[in-house]
């Protein structure tokens, strides 16, 4: 059985204090009596994550962790001692992150971007923040392919996220095309990759599609109105409330449309031509 991780256990025998659990190893963990279920006898399985409570022993429960081992994600810090700061990852027992884990100073209250870890010489589980020395290079052609993201903090060049749970990348302010926040998850498109293995991320399809999409909703809504007051010049976050699009899809498409003598561009509006 593995710590920081669920593991598929049999039932081996009921007691007082709960039951105890047992591996085709023949390694036992006790599931304290305040998680089990009628269904659960002798001789069922059960998924369980395995840790190690306040004594060090291992033990396990059916409630879900809010970060697996090798996971990231941002957790609550729950107070300091003197030895480190504890995190709200789920359970009863909070998280230990280190001091030498820590990049800065932690604030009670807050909640900080961590990845879980397991130290061979205690035999424990510890938080750290220290990302950049478990983020892994791309070395795939993930080019045009739905990821998982994780978002996290804002720069000057746009949103930095963690890429299936793997690898660093970036969406550029110009390709935010909805509201996101730092901790959501959500889904996205590999735009490049870099030769240093960071990733260049969309929000949308990295298709022909999604500016013919984008291309049609224009001109609906210029169908309504001849009149949109955008133009190349909005900003991005204009754009994006008005159409819900990133303004680099917003100029392909006028751009289209333009080429296609459906519209007049100008420097503070698109105007619907007529058709003659």
């Amino acid at each position: 059985m593995q710590l920081g991780r669920i593991n598929h256990l049999l039932i081996d025998r009921l007691t007082p204090p709960g039951a105890y659990l047992y591996d085709q190893q023949g390694n036992e963990v006790l599931l304290p009596k305040k998680y089990l279920l009628p269904e659960h006898v002798e001789g069922t399985e059960v998924d369980v994550f395995v840790f190690k409570d306040s004594e060090n022993r291992i033990v396990s429960t059916t409630e879900t962790p809010h970060i697996f081992l090798g996971d990231f994600n941002y957790l609550e810090v729950v107070h300091n001692n003197p030895f480190g700061t504890f995190v709200d990852w789920g359970l009863d027992k909070d998280l230990m992150v280190p001091y030498g884990e820590q990049i800065h100073k932690l604030e009670e209250g807050e909640k900080y971007l961590f990845t879980l870890r397991y130290d061979k010489e205690t035999d424990r589980l510890y938080g750290t923040m220290k990302i950049k020395k478990v983020i892994e290079p791309c070395e795939e052609d993930l080019t045009g392919q739905e990821v998982d993201l994780l978002i996290c903090e804002s720069t000057e060049l746009g949103r930095n996220v963690i890429v299936n749970n793997r690898f660093s990348g970036l969406i550029f302010k110009s390709d935010i095309s909805k509201s996101i926040e730092r901790g959501e998850r959500t889904k996205g498109y590999v735009r490049l990759v870099r030769k240093d293995g960071k990733l260049d991320i969309s929000l949308d399809p990295v298709t022909f599609e999604k500016y013919d999409q984008a291309t049609e909703k224009i001109l609906s809504i210029l169908n309504e109105n001849p009149i949109l007051h955008l133009s190349d010049k909005s900003s991005p976050e204009e754009i994006r409330e008005q159409l819900g699009m990133s303004k680099k899809t917003f100029k392909q498409a006028i751009g289209k449309l333009f080429r296609w003598r459906r519209i007049e561009l100008n420097d503070d509006f698109v105007r619907l031509k007529k058709l003659k």
